[in-house]
């Protein structure tokens, strides 16, 4: 039996302005997408049709007027590669494609628009942000925990804003969608346009998220290094730690890049330290054969074998235990019992991979992703992400991004190739 998804965009009201913007123009007709779980996460299972998609680019009418328009933009979460991009593309279509003169720019996430925190407004100007995708982070600032959608609302009122980007994750799009029940139940024509960013790679519906190139990057290199001191030692073991809470997309896509990965340790695919299938047996036969190993886990992976703090961060995320130095110390108590000195060098690159500038593959996406949300916003679309879905632009319902969180399918061609480049064989 077909599953069926609702994929229609809400608009705040019929565009009846003629569009400024260069063409080609697109229409509102939805077409059709055959997406698998590989692309669209565990909504795709059960599909039995193509899922019909709203195009994303300018439409030939839109509904705000651009000379008596103010948009506002908000970046939420952790840092990631190509915020600034997200930012400078947004100005620059706003102002120069569409002719808006009034963009804020909202300090530190959704703190921006609490006034008990007293931040700052910026204006943002084709000029000030000239040159900002040079650097990494965000120039807009960033904060993490809720905060009250009715002061959000509230404060947006009280700036005559007509149209919100807010930039960041799961629980950034969760935030949008409570900011556009707020505005829809005070009947407020206000558009609210999310743009997918998470470094994890975990947004459902969202094949690769902006700035995860970037990461993989980052991350290889650190994998590179690790290798490296390896093979430096008689018995040498790079133990690295990368993003990656609830989904590996990050530590599995660098051990692909490099092939110098013997081990991969994902939250996907349990696994266990001693007997048959082990992890500790493995690595001890693969340094007994090869005298080095490279073993990559993500920040989520493991958290089965470690003890539950049950504590929350400020965005309600469980607080993790640290896989990295629980491998590394058990590695070095296995070994010992073995009489064979061990040299374990551990890394934990996490900052250096998020604060770093975005690289030309992720420049272009968030390019793409920043114009494509203008377009959207001007013609009243709203409680929607701008998506890249089988190389074309598309709008997606709030609602379908923030039902769960994307995950590698460990029976997917994906992971088997994962497997098949480490030649780890754990249960």
């Amino acid at each position: 039996m077909a599953q069926l998804i609702d994929t229609t965009i809400m608009t705040v009201g019929k565009a009846k302005i003629d569009n400024p913007a260069i063409g080609p123009y697109v229409g509102d007709t939805p077409i059709p997408f055959y997406l698998d779980v590989e692309h669209a996460g565990e909504d795709a299972k059960g599909l039995e049709s193509p899922l019909y998609l709203e195009q994303a680019g300018p439409r030939e009418h839109v509904y705000y007027d651009p000379g008596k328009t103010k948009a506002a933009i908000v970046t939420c979460g952790g840092l990631c590669p190509g915020l600034n991009d997200v930012i400078r593309s947004i100005v620059l279509e706003s102002y120069y494609g569409y002719g808006v003169r009034s963009i804020l720019g909202i300090r530190y996430g959704l703190e921006g628009f609490i006034p008990k925190y007293h931040h700052d407004i910026m204006e943002l100007t084709p000029r000030n942000v000239s040159e900002i995708h040079s650097f990494g982070g965000t120039i807009l600032g960033s904060s993490r925990g809720p905060q009250s959608s009715e002061e959000i609302v509230d404060a947006l009122e009280r700036m005559n804003v007509n149209m919100l980007y807010i930039i960041g994750g799961d629980g950034t799009m969760k935030a949008a969608s409570a900011i556009q029940e707020e505005v829809t139940r005070r009947r407020l024509h206000m558009a609210v346009v999310g743009i997918p960013k998470t470094i994890d790679n975990d947004i459902n519906f969202v094949p690769k998220s902006f700035g995860f190139d970037t990461a993989v990057d980052v991350a290889t290199t650190a994998l590179r290094c690790a290798h490296t001191e390896a093979i430096g030692a008689p018995y040498g073991v790079g133990l690295v730690k990368l993003m990656g809470r609830e989904s590996g997309f990050i530590a599995a896509s660098s051990t692909l890049s490099l092939n110098v990965v013997n081990f991969v340790l994902v939250p996907e695919a349990p696994f266990k330290l001693e007997g048959e299938g082990g992890l500790l047996p493995a690595l001890e036969k693969r340094l007994r054969e090869r005298s080095h190993a490279v073993i990559v886990t993500a920040e989520g992976a493991g958290q089965d074998l470690l003890t539950a703090s049950g504590k929350t961060d400020a965005s309600g995320n469980r607080v993790l235990g640290d896989i990295g130095s629980f491998l590394q110390k058990a590695i070095k108590n296995y070994f010992a019992a073995k009489d064979m000195d061990v040299t374990v060098k551990y890394n934990v690159p996490s900052y250096i991979v998020r604060s770093m500038p975005a690289n030309t593959n992720d420049r272009v996406y968030c390019g793409q992703l920043g114009r494509n949300a203008v377009h959207a916003a001007m013609a009243g679309k709203t409680n929607m992400v701008v998506a890249r879905m089988l190389d074309r632009f598309v709008h997606l319902p709030l609602h379908l991004v923030t039902r769960r969180r994307r995950k590698i399918d460990i029976t997917s061609n994906y992971w088997r190739s994962v497997i098949a480049t480490t030649g780890q064989r754990l249960s």
